[in-house]
């Protein structure tokens, strides 16, 4: 068999079907009566590897083989193992993976359905009491305390294995960590974390500035977006049956964003003392 008769073999035999970018070497040889043939395939890049879409779209490539972000169907997700998996959606329908419920909604989209779903939080859907007045108050009492101590909390692990905190973080953490005065992490009554804040009020505006920076990232324009805030607000909701409230009159002007004015007060921290340095 010669090498001409070898090509069109592979081109017409076996190997019809094969992605014709792919080949890069086909050498056919003889070896007594028997003919061997070696292929050295050589995968290019797919187009859509550096093609970032947005949740519940995936790339496709069209015709002329360019990439673009079509809804994914929810058919496609993966099964999830088990009930964590299971997310709730503002519709109040359990999906039983967030690729689930995102795919639906990008199959809605242009629709009022569409544009109201969101992830509501973690886990099947279950009754979240009403936040009553007097709760909404005491909610972000606690909200502080808990960033002040996922801080502290990281600049320990820093100290034991660097790279949880930048070295600004860590300056600025140092102060809180190293204060005789500081509340340690417990199950304090709002009372108690109320007059903390009102004794210790300093410590208190650093954790508050820099849990705004982890969620200002996409993009990171000083406002959160719903979907900026869904990775601390989804989470707490199962827990907090304030935070939803919480986080929407956080938004004074209605504009559907969370400006870092409006963190901040929504925190207690004064106007004044709200500082763009701190962000970084």
């Amino acid at each position: 068999m010669h090498l001409n008769v070898c090509l069109c073999y592979i081109l017409q035999g076996p190997l019809v079907g094969v992605n014709p970018v792919q080949i890069r070497r086909m050498v056919c040889f003889r070896d007594s009566s028997l003919v061997f043939l070696a292929i050295t395939l050589f995968y290019v890049s797919d187009p859509c590897d550096d093609f970032r879409c947005k949740r519940g779209k995936m790339c496709k490539l069209d015709q002329d083989n360019k990439p673009s972000c079509v809804c994914q169907e929810s058919t496609e997700c993966p099964p999830s193992l088990n009930e964590f998996d299971h997310v709730c959606g503002t519709d109040n329908k359990t999906y039983s993976t967030s690729c689930e419920l995102f795919a639906t909604k990008c199959n809605l989209e242009g629709t009022k359905k569409g544009h109201r779903l969101h992830l509501d939080y973690t886990g099947p859907c279950k009754l979240i009491p009403p936040c009553v007045d007097t709760e909404l108050v005491q909610f972000p009492l606690r909200m502080r305390d808990w960033l002040k101590n996922v801080l502290l909390q990281l600049y320990e692990h820093d100290s034991m294995s660097a790279g949880y905190l930048t070295s600004k973080q860590r300056f600025r953490v140092k102060k809180i960590f190293e204060s005789e005065r500081r509340l340690h992490a417990g199950n304090h009554s709002d009372e108690l974390l109320a007059h903390d804040f009102e004794k210790n009020y300093n410590m208190y505006i650093y954790p508050v500035h820099w849990q705004f920076a982890q969620l200002d990232q996409h993009p990171s324009d000083r406002v959160l977006s719903h979907s900026e805030l869904a990775p601390l607000r989804v989470p707490l909701v199962p827990m907090e049956h304030c935070t939803s409230r919480f986080f929407q009159e956080c938004d004074a002007d209605k504009d559907k964003h969370v400006s870092l004015t409006e963190w901040t007060s929504c925190f207690g921290i004064k106007s004044n003392d709200i500082d763009v340095n701190l962000l970084f």
